[in-house]
């Protein structure tokens, strides 16, 4: 019986939750973007202020800076530093 509640549970959260996840799926990605141009900012010209505990950042994020850049409408990567295409 406590079986079939929390599978009752669980699908009463599904529902709720089914016409927002595109709305969070873009949110979290929207998120993801800003933080990345925060991280390449200094590269790119803008001033970062935190630049230099950034800095060991880049190895984990290179991965994703691909995918950003085109995102944001750059063909080719904006860095000389990094080449990824």
């Amino acid at each position: 019986m406590l079986d079939k509640a929390k599978k009752l549970v669980r699908f009463y959260e599904e529902v709720l939750e089914m016409p927002h996840r595109t709305e969070v799926a873009r949110e979290l990605r929207d998120q993801d973007d800003m933080f990345l141009l925060l991280l390449y900012s200094e590269m790119i010209g803008i001033p970062n202020p935190v630049y230099y505990y950034t800095l060991e950042l880049y190895p984990h994020i290179i991965e994703d800076f691909h995918d950003w850049h085109l995102r944001m409408g750059m063909d080719k990567s904006p860095l000389t530093g990094i080449r990824c295409c």
